[in-house]
């Protein structure tokens, strides 16, 4: 059954004799699918709420439908996992957007470093957070998600550092850590984090975090991790992480 995000949440919803399908999906229902009225569609709220939809009727701008069964399932993460990565060459970050939804990421943002290659200027930057919304709608469709992931404006390093109290943990993949052999801290974070509680986990662009910008990150609370004893490139650590704390707190669940 085909999956679509609707701008309602679940109490607007429910006060209304029907619900409303527009933009882009409106086009892919009645041209690409060749929907009739009658088919059945799964809609998913605003604030991740999925329901069976009976379509009534599609128009030009807009397909209506009712819902019929409220299905109580959700797919995302216990933990809100927001991924901040520092800009990457080519369509490296597209990857991390796609994938990083299909493993359960709640947030994206991008920052420009110290060592970042990739320089955007506003109006390309735009452009970018147009397409990465795309990729991460579409993305959230295909894997079942319940919410679609939140995409954030490309950020200076300075004002990431300042968002980071908005977060109940914040998580730094470093390089140097691996090195090191360290190999708790990451662990220890799942550990004591509650759920439904938020993690920052942040990762380097290609040239990593210089020791600067580590001191900076430490001193506004961050703990600094290694991810094992091998070093991953820029676009595979946050798919690494989250991978962890999917078995972390999904999968290994089912053992105890």
């Amino acid at each position: 059954m085909q999956r679509y995000f609707i701008e309602q949440k679940k109490e607007q919803v429910n006060s209304a004799e029907l619900i409303s399908i527009t933009g882009e999906d409106v086009h892919h229902i009645s041209h690409v699918m060749r929907m009739q009225p009658g088919d059945h569609v799964i809609c998913m709220t605003k604030d991740g709420f999925e329901a069976v939809c009976l379509i009534e009727a599609i128009f030009h701008e807009r397909i209506d439908c009712k819902v019929e069964e409220w299905t109580g399932k959700s797919r995302e993460l216990p933990l809100r996992v927001n991924i901040a990565s520092g800009l990457l060459k080519g369509d490296k970050y597209e990857l991390v957007l796609q994938k990083g939804t299909e493993l359960g990421a709640c947030s994206f943002l991008s920052f420009q470093s110290k060592r970042s290659i990739v320089k955007l200027d506003e109006k390309k930057a735009v452009k970018k957070l147009e397409r990465w919304k795309k990729i991460v709608k579409e993305a959230a469709e295909q894997s079942y998600r319940s919410l679609i992931p939140h995409v954030e404006p490309l950020l200076s390093f300075n004002v990431l550092l300042n968002r980071m109290d908005e977060f109940d943990t914040c998580i730094v993949a470093y390089e140097e850590s691996s090195k090191e052999g360290e190999a708790s801290e990451f662990y220890q974070v799942l550990k004591r984090s509650s759920s439904d509680s938020s993690i920052l986990f942040l990762f380097g662009p290609e040239g990593g975090f210089d020791s600067e910008e580590i001191k900076a990150l430490k001193e506004k609370g961050a703990v600094v991790c290694g991810l094992g004893p091998r070093i991953l490139r820029a676009e595979t650590a946050p798919l690494y992480a989250l991978s962890a704390i999917s078995y972390h707190t999904e999968l290994a669940r089912g053992e105890q």
